[in-house]
């Protein structure tokens, strides 16, 4: 399907949302440079497919009202832009940081925010966990496809500001990861408020968001240094932070 054809999913999604004119001209020019650069970050470029699974799906946290009042926004593990890009479009009155660690992605997230005119949107390139900057500083996190819910909980907690929110993208609902996630935000003056199935797009299934607001202070000794957080996650029993540290010192092997 060409842009042409995916055109009427955008104008969907703009009445949907009550988007303008020019919103609409910037979600397109999005869907274009995803289409015609092939640095791309994503396996997913061609517009019929990247309407639904990358705009649709970033949008409908618009129906989160602590979202929409956000002042500022963190997009952590930004990668490809997604959702923080068509968030940034959606909500102009929003400053949004698109937290990104590899140095090729950022790259590639500045030259889309240049060529779709976005002011309200800057690109952070390094780790959650050493963006001192930005700490207690954000209404809302977003994360999606990030890692495990312990993890984003970790990452996300030091960036919000006491009352903010993190909104954590999901498919599936499983209990096992939502019991040891709660865990680790009990550790981290955070709790969770709600999971909201939604709908982004006709046929989606197991489609979830997270919600967990910042209720104290993030303690002291978080973050800790890079990479803590996937090696020896929060909440997890003895034997499964064991395993989860076997599986990091296996996979940094394979790396080298």
């Amino acid at each position: 399907m060409s842009a042409e054809l995916a055109a009427p999913r955008l104008e969907e999604l703009v009445e949907r949302y009550g988007l303008d004119a020019r919103r609409r001209r910037q979600l397109g020019a999005l869907l274009a440079i995803l289409a015609s650069d092939r640095h791309a970050p994503t396996t997913v470029r061609s517009p019929d497919r990247a309407v639904d699974t990358h705009i649709a799906d970033s949008l409908v946290a618009l129906e989160l009202e602590p979202l929409r009042a956000a002042e500022a926004i963190a997009d952590v593990g930004s990668g490809a832009g997604f959702p923080g890009l068509p968030l940034a479009i959606a909500l102009e009155a929003s400053a949004v940081c698109l937290v990104e660690s590899h140095a090729r992605k950022c790259v590639y997230l500045e030259r889309a925010i240049a060529e779709l005119a976005l002011d309200n949107a800057r690109v952070v390139c390094g780790r959650a966990e050493e963006w001192s900057a930005g700490q207690g500083r954000h209404d809302v996190v977003v994360a999606r496809a990030v890692g495990p819910p312990p993890v984003v909980v970790e990452y996300a907690a030091p960036l919000l500001r006491a009352g903010g929110v993190l909104v954590d993208w999901r498919g599936r609902r499983a209990r096992a990861e939502e019991r040891q996630a709660t865990a680790a935000a009990a550790q981290l003056g955070m709790r969770p408020t709600e999971v909201r199935r939604v709908e982004p797009f006709a046929g989606v299934r197991d489609r979830h968001l997270h919600l967990y607001l910042k209720v104290s202070r993030t303690p002291l000794g978080f973050p800790r240094r890079p990479g803590a957080a996937v090696k020896r996650p929060l909440g997890a029993a003895p034997r499964r932070r064991a395993r989860a540290e076997t599986s990091a010192r296996e996979s940094a092997r394979h790396a080298d």
